[in-house]
Formats: C-alpha cells, structure tokens, sequence
C-alpha cells in the first residue's frame, strides 16, 4: 500500500472519528436537555410554533418543579400535563398541527394540500373536545365554522365545500370557531344512516364516487388502522361473498385469483358490503343514500363471473375476526356482523388496530419520526391510556410529546 493510500486512510478513520464524536455530543445533549429545552421542544412539537418568552418560562418553572397543575405525577406523565397545561391551548395546535395531520385522510392521494373540509373539521373538534374517538367511524357527528369569528362564512351545504374553503381562507380561529352539530340535522342524511367520518361530505366526494365503494373500505383501512390491502391478505377465509366483478381466471389463469385476489377480497367484500345504499351523486355534489336499495355500482361487470355473489342488502361479515386478521385485535363482544355503515364503522374502532394506529400516526407527527423498537414500551402505555381514558385522542398528541421532548 503507498503512502498516498495510507494517508486516504488515515484521513477517513479521523473524518469517521470526528463525525461519531459529534453524533455522541449531540446525543448526549438531547439526552440532557434542560427544562427550557424540553419546553420549547414539546411546544413546538405540538403547537407548530415557537412558544413566546412567558409561556416558555413558565412551562420550564412547570418542569422543573416536576408538577403541572395540581398534581405532581413523576417522569413523562408530568412532561404531558405541562403539555396539556400550555401547547393543546394554543389555537395553531388546531389549525395547524392537527389540520396537517388529517388533510391527507381526506383525498385519495393522502395529500396535505387539500381543501380544509368537514371530515377534517369533525376530527379536529373531536380532539379539541375529547369526544371519544372511538365513535369517529359511527356517530351522528359533524363539526361546523359557526361559532365565534367565524362571521360571513357561507352556511354548510350537503352540495359543496365552500363553507370550509371559506374558513380555510379567512384563517378562522379554529379552536374558537368550530361548533359540534349533527349530520343528520345539517346535511339531512337519516341518522341510521349517519357513520361519523365516513358519510362527511368530503369522505363521500373522495371514497363513494364511481368505482365499486370497495375504495371506501380501503382508505379506511388505510387512515384509520394503518392496513393497506397487501397487508392484510388472507386466502384461507370462504369465497362465498366475492361479487361477480371480480374474474375467477384473470388472463385465463385461475391461480392468480386464488393467490392473489381472493387474500383481499375475501375479507374486504363481505365488509363493503355495509356501504350497499350509497352513492357520491357528481352532478348533484352530495352524498346519496338509497335506503332498503342497493347501489347499481354493485352490479356492474357481472357477467366477468356470473355465479359471483349478488348483493341483496347492506348487511356485513367480518371474515377476518378468524384467520390471521384475528391479530387485529377484534373485541370479545359477541359482533362481527350487522347491517349498514354505522355497525361497520363501530367494529373497526373498537378493534386494538384501530387505536395503535392513531397512537402510531400522532406520535410520528409530534416526534417528527416513526416509533422505533426503542419506543414500543412508550408507545404502549400511550395506547392504554388513550383507550383507558375513553379514547380521548388530545392527550395522545400530549404523551407522544412528552415522550420525545429532547430528541
């Protein structure tokens, strides 16, 4: 070896050398990050904003008496009741923090820029009241810009967006602004009908237009317990409920059918099925419910295999409470089945997928990365105690900071 690879060498090892001891203070700084670091750090985490001098002063005072409020709880749960105490307060926590994290549940392509609309404006006064999340999939709920400073915006219409655009526009106070009400009573839909985040307007425009409503199952799946299809094939579960649309020998190739399509749609169309009486009319830009009338949209393509199931009704099978799926964690409650979106939506939120998935998408928010293998004991106790408190997904948002406050 010559002396001009040598000296490569020996300046490599040195940059290496330099660069771990820089990683190691950096990590022993975040590790030892004092109360006015990790103040700051949890308020912007959870605000989006840097937090001015008195709150940063007192929020640190709050963390280094060890005590919020008037309880004095030790390690973590302190860091959140200081978090609860100052950052949830903040009005961009609502119209920044959880509107970003939101949007993109909203549209088909997960994006975050998207118009504000009232799927995202029921989430957000969900968490701002401590509505129990568990019911977002099924309750007669519906959140509107009516309150104060909300002035001259357009009144919410079944048939358009614009009273959101406009709130969207004039950087209404969101936390100020938003009014619980029905969906019932605002857009008209039966309440039987009514199924929390799935039956909003903007859920309909995205997930019921066209197509087969299969989508609707999907980015449900997709938003809510963090499954896509692929993750959750199974093509051990019966047959029997495929719908004629989908072709038994794609291509002239059973085996493709038997090994790839049947792991989705075994357990997706018996669940679809809920969706039977729903359409989003284009023309008309509004949700449509045909009660007792299932959807043409699910005969279409019949003849791709005429002896496929037909859809008589909106009832529902949950195939994967066996099987694989039965990780999920289905409930021990005697369901698995009923009639309609909102015994649907119930299922899939009491499953413990469902809150692992909102404990995992907030804590990737706030701590600005997914949890690792390190976190899972953190992440845990968050998820016991979201579900222990009646699913009250704020404090999800408070714990997840306070679990990451100095890294």
């Amino acid at each position: 070896m010559n002396d001009m690879t040598t000296g490569f060498h020996r300046s490599a090892n040195a940059a290496r050398t330099v660069c771990c001891a820089v990683l190691l203070l950096q990590y022993a700084c975040f590790a030892s990050a004092g109360p006015n670091e990790q103040a700051r750090r949890i308020y912007e985490r959870i605000a989006g904003t840097p937090p001015d001098a008195t709150t940063l002063t007192a929020m640190a005072s709050a963390i280094s008496a060890g005590c919020s409020g008037t309880s004095c709880p030790a390690g973590s749960q302190t860091l959140a009741n200081v978090a609860h105490q100052y950052a949830t307060s903040a009005p961009s926590f609502y119209n920044v923090t959880v509107k970003n994290l939101v949007i993109p549940w909203t549209n088909r392509d997960q994006t975050v820029f998207a118009p504000f609309n009232d799927y995202a404006a029921t989430v957000i006064g969900m968490v701002r009241d401590d509505v129990s999340f568990n019911t977002a999939l099924s309750a007669d709920i519906l959140y509107t810009v009516t309150g104060p400073g909300a002035g001259g915006l357009p009144a919410p219409s079944p048939a358009n967006n614009n009273h959101y655009a406009a709130a969207e526009t004039n950087a209404v106070n969101l936390k100020a602004a938003l009014v619980q009400t029905t969906q019932s009573g605002t857009y008209g839909i039966p309440v039987e009908a009514t199924a929390g985040l799935i039956t909003t307007r903007a859920a309909a425009a995205a997930f019921f237009i066209n197509g087969t409503n299969r989508a609707m199952f999907r980015f449900t799946m997709i938003n809510h317990l963090c499954h896509d299809m692929e993750t959750v094939m199974d093509t051990t579960r019966p047959a029997d409920r495929i719908r004629q649309d989908v072709a038994r020998s794609p291509g002239g190739d059973s085996r493709l059918f038997l090994n790839n399509c049947a792991g989705c749609h075994t357990g997706m169309d018996p669940m679809a099925q809920a969706f039977a009486y729903y359409n989003f009319d284009a023309t008309a830009g509004q949700l449509q419910y045909t009660a007792g009338h299932v959807q043409p949209k699910y005969f279409i393509n019949a003849t791709n295999f005429p002896f496929g199931y037909v859809t008589p009704d909106n009832s529902w099978s949950n195939r994967w409470r066996a099987g694989i799926n039965a990780s999920l964690g289905w409930p021990n409650n005697g369901g698995g089945s009923g009639m309609g979106a909102k015994s649907l939506g119930a299922e899939l939120a009491s499953s413990d997928a469902f809150a692992q998935c909102q404990v995992t998408k907030v804590f990737t928010a706030v701590c600005f990365r997914a949890p690792t293998q390190a976190d899972q004991a953190a992440v845990g106790n968050i998820k016991a105690s979201f579900i222990s408190s009646g699913y009250h997904l704020k404090q999800v948002f408070e714990q997840s900071a306070a679990a990451c406050p100095g890294q």
